[in-house]
């Protein structure tokens, strides 16, 4: 007969064989484990490896110089899609004080930039921007636009081709200086200028010249420009095909921005009906 001792003792020797096992068990199947994990990653290294040396794995470096084989150089200037300009030179006018108000606000008053891109219709605001409308009456009869570049296109964070300056370096003026008009026109919200809008280019409150700017893509900007007129629809087609090839770096003595099409404005008509 076996003693309640001699049953402990083979209980507790079974329990410990038991756990021999399973450690033996957990050790074996650790061992496949790893040898699996090591297999795996093997395959996983030299299967990079092979990628590598194959050009799979492509840094960006590799990209730009993949891309540069077949962009055209930055620097190559586009195809300008613009005409020569019409004989002639610029008269370089200089008055000694505002002309005297002399349009009729009630009256329709429209501009005509004939340039070497093409026809730019403008409708002005008289009744809005009166000082504004009445002083380019003035300039065009004068022909003070006539023969002019726009020299300025900017074609990064705003949207506008700038003209009016027979200096063409952005510096240039009619001699005088004008108030702000129009800053809260209807046109003018959430601080942007829609497409389409003219307005006067200035170097702070109240110092309007003859300088303007055409808007030909929605440009954020602070009402500080005063909105005189806008562009017809036959315009922006003709604004655009000059914003499409882009502007030159800039220039580092002017900061200007040329645009790389040759603007030149032949004559400018202001015509009320």
């Amino acid at each position: 007969m076996v003693s309640q001792e001699q049953r402990r003792r083979q209980l507790a020797r079974e329990k410990f064989l038991r756990q021999q096992q399973r450690r033996t068990d957990a050790r074996r199947k650790a061992r496949v484990r790893n040898s699996v994990i090591a297999s795996v990653l093997g395959v996983v290294v030299v299967g990079s490896l092979a990628l590598y040396t194959t050009g799979a794995f492509k840094g960006d470096d590799d990209k730009g110089n993949a891309s540069a084989e077949v962009t055209p150089s930055a620097s190559a200037k586009p195809k300008d899609p613009c005409a020569k300009p019409a004989p002639g030179s610029v008269k370089k006018l200089k008055f000694g004080k505002e002309p005297a108000l002399t349009i009729d606000t009630s009256a329709k008053y429209t501009m005509k930039l004939d340039t070497t891109c093409g026809e730019i219709d403008l409708d002005l605001k008289a009744k809005a921007a009166p000082h504004t409308v009445n002083s380019f009456d003035f300039l065009a009869g004068k022909g003070y636009f006539d023969h002019t570049k726009c020299h300025r296109l900017t074609d990064t964070g705003i949207y506008v081709l700038q003209c009016g300056d027979p200096t063409a370096t952005g510096m240039g003026d009619p001699g005088y200086k004008m108030k702000d008009e129009n800053l809260k026109d209807a046109s003018l919200k959430g601080n942007v200028y829609p497409a389409g809008t003219v307005a006067m280019a200035n170097s702070g409150p109240n110092t309007n010249g003859s300088q303007f700017f055409l808007v030909y893509q929605d440009s954020p900007l602070p009402p500080s420009y005063t909105p005189f007129g806008t562009v017809s629809e036959a315009g922006m087609k003709v604004l655009k095909k000059i914003a499409g090839v882009g502007a030159q770096p800039a220039d580092p003595t002017t900061q200007n921005t040329a645009p790389n099409a040759t603007v030149v404005i032949n004559k400018a008509t202001v015509t009320k009906s």
